[in-house]
């Protein structure tokens, strides 16, 4: 069942969504070699306490930490560690703040240092392709339309898309119908209408688009060990278009 959400039920929503984007601006200045992804961990974590919330990440199915970290090759669900960042590394921060019962969900992949060619590329790209995918979003637009243009960007970019993980519809419940796949087919799936909260999160990999979950259950790797980039937000569906709800404050 995908929800309609009411005007009232949007606006409820956008101090969860506008939090998590503060805690992306907060936390970018401590991305430096020689910090570790615990340590933004308890940054974000103590962030979201402060402001009355909860890291929603935490506990969640058995998640053990309050953001997830996903360094170099790792696609996403990346669990912060002792291990410490290094000049040239990308790491992907993704937050999701619960207020008021409220979910908000969006990430940012950062570079440490001087990023390398092909790191400056596989970023790029993925901020693109979420730029692309929000472009397309608008009533009688099509969840394979979203898929169809982030694909083929990405794709013309010699890049690839990670098919296993995807967006998803936010609200009171952190993950709901619709699953937004960012590959498709040009007017096939659901149509979107005024209302529907969801996210864009395409993973976008250097190499090709294969994946493997590791042992933890949890960190997903490319199998080629190229790099990956991400870059989410969480959207709403209005009359003429789309509104970004992961904005920050200022």
């Amino acid at each position: 069942m995908v929800t309609i959400k009411t005007p009232e039920e949007i606006e409820a929503m956008k101090p969860a969504c506008r939090h998590a984007a503060d805690t992306l601006v907060m936390i970018e200045p401590y991305i430096k070699a020689g910090i570790t992804t615990d340590d933004l961990n308890d940054l974000v974590h103590e962030f979201t306490l402060k402001a009355g919330g909860i890291p929603a990440p935490l506990n969640y199915h058995g998640f053990p930490k309050s953001v997830c970290t996903s360094v170099n090759h790792v696609v996403c669900h990346g669990i912060p560690s002792n291990k410490k960042l290094s000049d040239g590394d990308i790491i992907n921060v993704d937050v999701t703040t619960i207020l008021d019962g409220w979910h908000g969900d969006t990430s940012k992949t950062f570079f440490v240092g001087e990023p390398k060619v092909r790191a400056r590329k596989v970023v790029d790209v993925a901020k693109k392709a979420l730029e692309i995918g929000i472009s397309i979003v608008r009533p009688g637009a099509t969840l394979g339309d979203i898929g169809h243009a982030i694909q083929t960007y990405v794709e013309g970019e010699r890049c690839s898309v990670v098919r296993e993980y995807c967006g998803h519809g936010i609200g009171r419940v952190f993950h709901e119908d619709p699953q937004v796949l960012h590959y498709g087919k040009p007017g096939t799936g659901l149509e979107l209408k005024t209302g529907m909260v969801f996210t864009i999160e395409p993973m976008v990999n250097v190499g090709k688009a294969a994946v493997k979950l590791l042992g933890d259950r949890w960190t997903v790797v490319t199998r080629d060990k190229s790099l990956s980039a991400q870059f989410e937000h969480t959207l709403v569906v209005t009359e003429t278009g789309c509104e970004i709800l992961t904005v920050p404050s200022s």
